[in-house]
């Protein structure tokens, strides 16, 4: 492959010194991960590299440029995954991502970092049972979360309704402080913080009063019919076989349900039988029903901590890359 020279040229100055970064900080993410050099020369930017990491340098200076435009931020978060994408073939148009991934909630709108969150945010459009399995931090439950509140802002939906095995008390909450809604919010927390991120603060609280939005442990969910709503379990991995079959026959007309979780983290009692692992095996091929899996490739908090789980992995005996143990990948 040969060395290519390009220059980009921009129609204005506008926007520029958000688009390249603090100190080029924006290019200098894009060199590392492309094996280009970006040299910025007024309103237009000079590329050096293998013609193939020119070509795709300038459809993510493009794409970041296009989202500057339409009044969002670009941070070095969403340079990352604009990488990603680029790197995994996802189409970085402005109309492809208009259409299938981006996410519009009240308070930004919220695009993909990674092929397989862009996959996940399609399944979840598109089909009624969608699984999210992966490590922490790969957006599972986020990208959930903000699509739920963006479909009930569109009136797609009229409830979202959030919940939680809290297994991690063992189920026995009797001996905590307070009332049972405050033994069990601990366990829900990580839910009310994605929709505090997603809605204006004063909303969640009218619609967690109106029961428009309802965050309730798994327990809660049985007897029910779950209709018009966008429901999410959440921590699955930790839900009993019987639980895991509870909650999904409480699917109704006119509703998405999505269930997120880690088969490589549970921590139910030994001997018990993860009922996410076992809904994956039994209802993979489910017509209505989409696996989306994640690894450790996908984790887009800080990037250490995608380090972090790729040594656990190791450590484990998982193979890296898969964001999972080898026990429980021959489970699954």
């Amino acid at each position: 492959m040969s060395a290519t020279k390009r220059t980009h040229r921009f129609q204005s100055s506008h926007h520029l010194t958000e688009l390249f970064g603090q100190n080029d900080r924006h290019l200098a993410q894009i060199e590392q991960a492309l094996d280009v050099h970006l040299s910025p020369r007024g309103t237009a930017i000079a590329l050096e590299g293998e013609s193939e990491s020119v070509e795709m340098a300038t459809l993510v200076l493009e794409a970041l440029h296009e989202r500057l435009a339409s009044g969002q931020e670009v941070t070095p978060g969403d340079v990352d995954g604009t990488l990603r994408l680029a790197l995994g073939g996802v189409s970085l148009g402005e109309h492809d991502m208009d259409r299938h991934l981006r996410i519009q909630t009240q308070k930004r709108t919220i695009a993909p970092r990674s092929p397989a969150q862009a996959d996940y945010v399609k399944a979840m459009r598109d089909h009624e049972l969608v699984f999210g399995l992966g490590p922490a931090g790969t957006g599972k439950t986020y990208l959930a979360a903000a699509l739920g509140v963006s479909m009930m802002l569109e009136g797609q939906v009229d409830r979202i309704i959030l919940s939680r095995p809290a297994v991690e008390a063992g189920e026995r909450l009797g001996f905590l402080p307070g009332d049972l809604r405050e033994k069990i919010d601990p366990y829900l927390r990580p839910l009310y913080d994605a929709l505090f991120d997603t809605m204006i603060g004063e909303q969640v609280m009218k619609k967690l009063e109106s029961g428009e939005i309802e965050v309730a442990p798994l327990a809660f969910m049985r007897g029910r019919t779950l209709s018009n709503a966008f429901v999410i379990l959440d921590e699955a991995q930790n839900a009993t076989s019987t639980q895991m079959k509870m909650f999904l026959t409480r699917l109704g007309e006119s509703s998405r349900m999505v269930v997120t979780g880690d088969p490589s983290q549970v921590d139910l009692p030994k001997g018990a039988q993860s009922g996410l692992i076992e809904a994956e095996r039994i209802l993979g091929k489910v017509k209505g029903v989409r696996v989306i899996r994640f690894t450790d490739a996908d984790v887009v908090r800080h990037a250490l901590v995608t380090r972090i789980v790729r040594a656990y992995n190791q450590a484990e005996g998982g193979v890296p890359g898969t964001g999972r143990g080898g026990k429980d990948e021959g489970n699954a």
